[in-house]
Parts: structure tokens; C-alpha cells; sequence
């Protein structure tokens, strides 16, 4: 059965200011698919994520970024996520004054705070000001209730597993199961998403479908996660590149 597509990037160059960071990106992720972004540090999966996500300081020099076959490549963040995209961020901010649990009725209304800040093993967070004093692993479960109460139907996490011990990885990667309807048969899943990790520690808690190697501010590998991570474990990532992709 052809897997629908739910999101499409073609040849896509995009700038940081005057820095051009993305050159001829094409990347397709289908409906229920879950994504793994490998990469070393400065090579531009960072910068993808917030372009996908609309985020203003990025530019898009060309191409086009198709989302539930709508072409958004100029619209707004915000019509972005009304659409159903949704991102946690590498280091979000904290905000003095609001509290998370007055933050996740913000989100939606309708959701229960009591049972997804008890899904994360946070109750004792909701009356605290959002991200403010948390350790690492609190903030990237204070981004994980977030995201189960907006309910992204395309969901993209920057290093979720960056500076969490294991309890919290693990609990993250339950949480990211859940987003991507990792417990529904593969036929019945309609949400997707894209994780980037360095050293894929999340992977062993969380079920991908694909994995991607960026160099060079572009795709330069995509293939099965378990067979991209031991050859980046085991060659690098110019390694990695060169033993599964041979020219």
C-alpha cells in the first residue's frame, strides 16, 4: 500500500541572515512515518526544523515545502501550527508569569492538564511557572506535555535526549510513541514526525520508520535508523555516508 504523503520539502536552499545553510534539500515523510536526523553540529538540522516550522529569522532562498498538499513555504508560524505542525525546541525559554497548567489550557481547552502532566511524571509542575528553574530533563518534559496537549498531526523535536539522564529519555521517548501513534497497527496511524539526535540515545525508546545523515546543509543519506546509527557509531558520519551511500 503507497504511504500518503503528509509532508514534501523540494530542492529547498534557505539563509540564516546572510548565510546560506540548506542547499537542494528534498525530503518526504509520509503519513504515520517517524523521522531520525543525524548530522555533526553547524550542518543545518537545526535550521531545517525552524524552517519547517516557520520560524522568521529563516529564509527561504527557493524551493518549496508542501504540507497536507498545501504549499506553506511562506505562510505564517502560526498558520503553520493551526494546520497541525507542532515543534519542541533545543532550549526553549523560560516565561515568568505563566504557569504550564495555565499554559496547556492556552493550547486546548478541551485536554485533561491532571492526566498528561501525570503521563510525564509532572504533576508537581503545573503551578510552576513555565520552564522557569527546570532542569534539563524537566524543560524537554514540559515540551512533551506541550505537545500531547497541542496534538500536532506533524511533530518535530530538536535533541530531545540532549542533556536528560535515562529515566527522562525514557519517558520522552514513551511521550513521542504516543504523538506518533506508535501503538496503532502502521495501516491506522495518520501523525508523523522528524527527531533529531546526535547520539541516538532516544532511539532505543522510540520507534522510527527512516533515518536521514545531513552534511553539508543537505540530505547526503537516507536509509534504515538501526543501520545509519551503527555505521555512524562505527565509521563517522563521512563514513556513514560513504559505506551506505558508494558512488
Amino acid at each position: 500500500m503507497e504511504v500518503i504523503r503528509l509532508l514534501e520539502i523540494r530542492n529547498l536552499y534557505a539563509s540564516v541572515g546572510e548565510k546560506q545553510v540548506l542547499k537542494d534539500v528534498n525530503l518526504r515523510v509520509g503519513e504515520g512515518e517517524t523521522h531520525a536526523l543525524f548530522g555533526p553540529n553547524g550542518t543545518g538540522k537545526t535550521t531545517l526544523l525552524n524552517i519547517i516550522a516557520g520560524i522568521p529569522r529563516y529564509t527561504v532562498d527557493s524551493g518549496e515545502i508542501i504540507f497536507k498538499e498545501k504549499d506553506i513555504t511562506h505562510m505564517s508560524m502560526d498558520e503553520r501550527a493551526r494546520l497541525g505542525i507542532g515543534m519542541a525546541f533545543q532550549r526553549p525559554p523560560a516565561i515568568r508569569g505563566l504557569r504550564l497548567r495555565d499554559l496547556i489550557r492556552i493550547i486546548n481547552p478541551q485536554v485533561d492538564a491532571d492526566s498528561l502532566l501525570e503521563a510525564m511524571d509532572f504533576e508537581g509542575f503545573g503551578e510552576r511557572d513555565v520552564n522557569r528553574g527546570f532542569s534539563g530533563g524537566e524543560v524537554k518534559r514540559s515540551e512533551m506535555v506541550q505537545l500531547l496537549a497541542q496534538q500536532p498531526d506533524f511533530v518535530m523535536l530538536d535533541e530531545p535526549d540532549s542533556g536528560v539522564d535515562l529515566e527522562n529519555i525514557k519517558l520522552i521517548g514513551q511521550a513521542i510513541n504516543r504523538l506518533t501513534q506508535k501503538d496503532l497497527r502502521p495501516s491506522l496511524r495518520t501523525k508523523s514526525g522528524i527527531i533529531i539526535t546526535h547520539f541516538g540515545h532516544i532511539l532505543e525508546y522510540m520507534k522510527t520508520d527512516r533515518a536521514h545523515v545531513m552534511l553539508g546543509g543537505t540530505i547526503a543519506c537516507s536509509g534504515n535508523p538501526k543501520e545509519i546509527l551503527d555505521q555512524i557509531k562505527t565509521n563517522g558520519y563521512e563514513g556513514c555516508v560513504a559505506c551506505l551511500c558508494p558512488r
